[in-house]
């Protein structure tokens, strides 16, 4: 194969498994409800549920990028589709709420794994196209959330039954399958390599020790607490305001819709801007208009909310396009990556979590909404100090002395 029909398979590559990055995670909150009924899932089991994604990001995915060391980038992007294909068609099946929520955690897994490993292999076959790639993938990232919030509840009630929702959850098994297609045929680009691109050049505790590392993983953890308490909760605010299953899935879609055409321009945006400030202010503003327009009039403008908090919700491509901003190596992009995302999502399971937990306690959906206003502020200050280039190899003092393999 040519050089440049290579690269046009990985980028095709990249773009599958971006769509697939999400819909684990974000098509149960769409039929939660029916989920919790068919299992018979409580309170508790349900909160562990919507918390599980960031949960299984921040374990699984500290060691995606150390294993892209053992075995190659390409190789490991191929075994977690394998895993969120395996997962999710099995999870579909689970009869038991522990038996659904392992499963759960294995597809989790998969996307966990291919989270930390998208961003070094973007940085290694497209070094000058950082913050375009990182656009496209992130606008098909964008489209498989809004896949899976929009189409879950229709796919389940064509499924028929009280258990349509296993074959609503079942549908996006197969389009993880058709995304592995690319990536079989690339495994071969790990062969005979004397070392692939891998963190472990650049440990993860060397990272840690940096002013970005630091505060790209609060940035990280920040927006993905906002981002998984919307994915996972406000299909029940819509539901409880008084919409239906499939108004609330529209809602949520309107959410993940927005962030479509934004989630290109956001990175493609940022490659080009020398000072952030501006762009972050403007997405972080977003937020606030839109939680607090959905708790005093959660019905009559409920759209317009529904676009502001998608907006918003576009500080994950932007902190995505960070990361590759932000290090000058695909080694500097894989430990950045890895520890971004590992400690982001740790941190980030207070979200969802927390979210339900004050719903609980106040029995509404204000208080959980203004906690989330809230925490816009520590979310802006964290992005404004990555505003300006700064790179970690320069802050450890490696610039220049870690090299990636050709593409």
């Amino acid at each position: 194969m040519s050089r440049a029909g290579g690269r046009v398979l990985v980028l095709v590559g990249i773009v599958v498994l971006a769509l697939n990055l999400r819909p684990a995670a974000v098509s149960i909150g769409p039929v939660l409800d029916e989920v919790r009924a068919g299992l018979d899932m409580s309170g508790t089991e349900a909160g562990i549920l919507t918390a599980l994604p960031v949960v299984a990001f921040a374990v699984v995915g500290s060691l995606g990028s150390r294993l892209a060391g053992l075995v190659g980038p390409h190789r490991v992007t191929a075994l977690a589709l394998v895993a969120v294909t395996v997962g999710l068609a099995a999870r579909s099946r689970a009869d038991g709420v522990v038996a659904f929520l392992l499963l759960s955690l294995v597809a989790l897994g998969g996307m966990a794994t291919a989270n930390v490993v998208l961003p070094a292999l973007v940085k290694q076959h497209f070094p000058d196209r950082v913050g375009t790639v990182t656009a496209v993938y992130s606008t098909a990232l964008a489209l498989g959330i809004t896949g899976s919030s929009v189409l879950t509840v229709p796919i389940s009630e064509a499924g028929g039954g009280p258990d349509g929702w296993r074959t609503g959850l079942a549908a996006w098994a197969l389009l993880a399958a058709v995304a592995l297609v690319p990536w079989l045929a690339l495994l071969g680009r790990d062969r005979g390599r004397e070392r692939p691109v891998a963190a472990d050049r650049i440990p993860l505790s060397a990272i840690a020790r940096t002013r970005t590392g630091r505060f790209m993983a609060a940035f990280f953890a920040l927006q993905s607490l906002q981002a998984y308490a919307v994915f996972g909760w406000f299909a029940a605010i819509y539901r409880d305001a008084g919409f239906s299953a499939g108004t609330a899935g529209l809602l949520l879609g309107v959410i993940t819709g927005t962030a479509v055409p934004l989630s290109f321009v956001v990175p493609t945006l940022a490659g080009r801007m020398r000072d952030l400030t501006p762009l972050v202010l403007a997405l972080a503003a977003c937020y606030p208009v839109g939680y607090l327009g959905l708790a005093l009039a959660p019905r009559e403008l409920a759209v317009l909310w529904a676009v502001f908090i998608g907006a918003g919700t576009c500080t994950f491509p932007l902190v995505l396009v960070l990361i590759g901003l932000r290090s000058r190596t695909p080694e500097g992009t894989a430990s950045l990556s890895a520890f971004t995302q590992s400690v982001g999502y740790l941190f980030a399971a207070v979200g969802p979590f927390g979210f339900g937990v004050l719903h609980d306690l106040t029995d509404g959906w204000t208080v959980p909404l203004v906690a989330l206003t809230a925490l816009v502020v520590p979310l802006v200050w964290c992005g404004l100090a990555l505003a300006r280039p700064t790179y970690v190899e320069d802050e450890l003092g490696l610039a220049g002395e870690v090299t990636a393999p050709a593409s």
